[in-house]
């Protein structure tokens, strides 16, 4: 009988925690272990698959091809593991669950989220609203919605936190015509109508960089900027979270963009101590936030 090895999960947790978080020290904070205690782990699980897991990139750190290999197949065992873990913790959860969201996210993140969340808690009724990051906070802080995620850092009303930040992008259809013109005309701008973090930070860069530009199309519908931009109207800005696969996120240096800003994404709360069906579902869209950004890191 061939002897099989077991992985320990919590050696599996600081792995995948460390390179999503892109810092084993924050691993350690997150996870509330010393540093010294991550780097054992780490390398009791290189001894485990007797394959080095990562190698020195810079000042930090990068994962082997066999560290890419078992960082995939971990995250799978994790979220198996915790899965299977809400079912049976959390089957006798009931009640209601106000979820806002930006329209960024409705469609790219949010069936996963609310499948993962159902089957852990299915008596649970989640009701989701999916508006401008204003008009979420000002529900979150009345009481209307029990938690949004909104664009901003968290400083503008209600219990919330800073969760993650995401690097603003030009966008636009690739090839787009238009990028042999800029600078010698306005360039034709999408975008939301005020107030718009994205926006604002799009037209102060311009500004700045004294390039000339116009508003051509003007939507509060995400969809809309996204068709716009695929006709070929112009260029609009915001995160490549949802990003049609049908635009590309300009380099800006080589298109003669200037560069943009990151933009923080916040988690507001109605409440500071909130019901155990709203702190779930708190969790498992941070480890969604989480897994994005590792993506992101990772592809960069």
């Amino acid at each position: 009988m061939t002897h099989r090895t077991n992985l320990d999960m919590d050696v599996l947790r600081s792995f995948v925690t460390g390179f999503e978080l892109g810092s084993f020290a924050r691993a350690a904070d997150r996870l509330g272990r010393s540093q010294s205690a991550i780097s054992t782990q780490l390398r009791k699980l290189e001894e485990q698959v007797g394959q080095p897991l990562v190698q020195k990139s810079g000042r930090g750190l990068a994962l082997t091809v066999a560290g890419e290999s078992l960082f995939s197949y971990a995250r799978r065992i994790l979220e198996l593991n915790d899965e299977a873990v809400d079912i049976v913790r959390g089957a006798g959860v009931e009640g209601w669950v106000r979820l806002g969201l930006p329209q960024d996210f409705a469609e790219s993140w949010l069936p996963a989220v609310l499948g993962r969340f159902a089957r852990a808690h299915p008596k649970v009724r989640v009701e989701v609203q999916v508006d401008v990051s204003a008009h979420l906070i000002e529900k979150t802080v009345t009481g209307e919605l029990d938690m949004a995620l909104c664009w901003g850092d968290g400083s503008d009303g209600g219990h919330a936190s800073q969760v993650a930040e995401f690097p603003i992008r030009w966008i636009g259809r690739p090839g787009w015509p238009g990028a042999k013109s800029l600078g010698a005309e306005p360039m034709p701008l999408l975008a939301f109508p005020l107030p718009c973090r994205f926006r604002a930070a799009g037209i102060a860069a311009l500004d700045l960089a004294g390039i000339p530009w116009r508003l051509t199309f003007s939507s509060p519908s995400l969809s809309g900027l996204w068709a716009a931009a695929e006709a070929g109207l112009g260029i609009t800005l915001r995160t490549t979270a949802g990003m049609p696969a049908t635009l590309s996120a300009f380099d800006a240096a080589e298109m003669g963009l200037p560069p943009l800003p990151s933009i923080p994404l916040a988690l507001h709360r109605a409440e500071d101590r909130p019901s155990l069906a709203v702190a779930r579902l708190s969790e498992i869209l941070l480890e969604r936030i989480q897994a994005h950004t590792s993506a992101t890191r990772a592809a960069a």
